[in-house]
């Protein structure tokens, strides 16, 4: 049972978050810059063990598609077809950039550093891969 890499999209720059090898722990692992994201893709998943692939679904806070969805549909087509033996999934992404800025906020980094949207991405992604971890714990219940 390889890790799981969660992606929360963006249209300029993407996070990545992986979990450990024993899928209990979800940490931040890069952002980048989305025009390089399936190349980035490439060369990790050639290097690491992931099994699974879990999207964020850009949804509006009614349930209805965001407008980010247009560019995340494809990406999914295009990663179950790049990589047919790992399990790509969609998992709903509402309030993770809120959540991350909290947690950022939270945890007492500076000003300055709470600008950086990279981070955001990232804490972003982790949120997306810890929620999806904790649901796949409960529905095993």
């Amino acid at each position: 049972m390889g890790r799981i890499l969660s992606i929360d999209y963006g249209t300029k720059r993407t996070g990545i978050a992986v979990s450990d090898p024993l899928r209990i722990i979800a940490g931040g692992l890069e952002t980048v810059e989305t025009k390089q994201l399936e190349k980035w893709l490439a060369q990790y998943m050639a290097r690491e063990d992931v099994s699974t692939i879990v999207v964020g679904k850009p949804m509006q806070p009614n349930g209805e598609p965001s407008e980010t969805w247009r560019f995340v549909e494809p990406l999914v087509r295009r990663l179950k077809a790049a990589y047919p033996e790992k399990e790509v999934t969609l998992y709903d992404e509402r309030f993770t950039s809120v959540l991350a800025n909290r947690a950022i906020r939270e945890s007492g980094i500076g000003k300055m550093a709470r600008r950086d949207k990279a981070l955001v991405d990232k804490v972003s992604a982790t949120i997306i891969l810890q929620d999806y971890m904790e649901h796949l714990n409960y529905t095993k219940l």
